[in-house]
């Protein structure tokens, strides 16, 4: 259990009252939690995964030490059918496993493990190849961590990006985001879209509108906690389409084929 807040008096009631109804230790200041390692220093916090990280790689047992610049090459585009059977597909399913856990503080391994789970049914040996990848990646950034500053400003900004019709299997498109709050970094994902996109603009508007949702939600949630979250929260986006379609909603050419999402994200613009 994690107790958190600024009034340290009312945490030692709150711990006192618990140890009154159930047998339990204090383990003092947060360092250590299901597998997540938190540093603390005079400008703010670091969260890492190290010590999972060098379990993981003493369970694969690569054989050296080499590592990779980049967790997965680039336009990499994986199929079902790529290359044999892998010959222990119970070994994939559990580094992969244990890489979508890592992700949790690694954000910059979340697009090859959304990649890689898709094939833990059916594994292949090109997939287990670019498995091995990530894992020389994080040989080498096995040190790599989150930092939280405790100057940081509570304004949200958040980024979208999506590929186009990536998934070579059924055309889906893959979209991406990220949110910061202030200069920490509290909210990522990467996600095949539900349904098949008929142009890239399409595509960048289901992204936006999704991460307009999720952005909608983290301002009441700072304003649960007690912030005013009074100013607008920027949203960026590489899209033209979609900035034609902000600034003009007549783009009959851009919108003929598109739902809804527009007129969310106008809407809560």
């Amino acid at each position: 259990m994690i107790i958190t807040g600024d009034d340290y008096e009312y945490i030692a009631f709150v711990k006192a009252r618990l140890r009154e109804q159930f047998l339990m230790t204090d383990l003092g200041p947060l360092r250590y939690f299901l597998g997540i390692e938190v540093s603390s220093t005079s400008d703010g916090f670091y969260i890492s995964q190290e010590k999972n990280i060098q379990d993981l790689l003493a369970r694969a047992a690569l054989g050296d030490e080499r590592t990779v610049e980049t967790p997965m090459e680039l336009n990499v585009q994986l199929r079902a059918s790529d290359g044999d059977p892998f010959s222990d597909p119970t070994r994939y399913r559990h580094l992969v496993g244990s890489l979508v856990y890592l992700a949790v503080t690694r954000p910059d391994i979340s697009y090859p493990v959304h990649i890689l789970s898709q094939f833990v049914s059916a594994p292949t040996s090109v997939h287990y190849s670019h498995l091995l990848r990530v894992l020389r990646y994080l040989c080498g950034t096995n040190t790599h961590r989150l930092f939280f500053p405790h100057s940081s400003s509570l304004q949200l900004q958040a980024y979208s990006d999506a590929m186009w019709a990536s998934d070579p299997s059924d055309r889906r498109s893959l979209f991406a985001y990220c949110v910061f709050l202030g200069g920490s970094l509290i909210a990522w994902k990467t996600k095949k879209q539900t349904a098949v996109s008929r142009s890239s603009a399409e595509t960048e508007l289901r992204g936006m509108a999704l991460l307009t949702a999720e952005v909608t939600w983290l301002r009441w949630l700072l304003t649960d906690f007690g912030f005013s979250v009074t100013t607008p929260t920027t949203l960026l986006s590489d899209s033209t389409g979609a900035i034609s379609i902000a600034r003009d909603l007549v783009k009959h050419e851009l919108t003929k084929h598109i739902g809804l999402d527009p007129s969310f994200v106008c809407a809560s613009v």
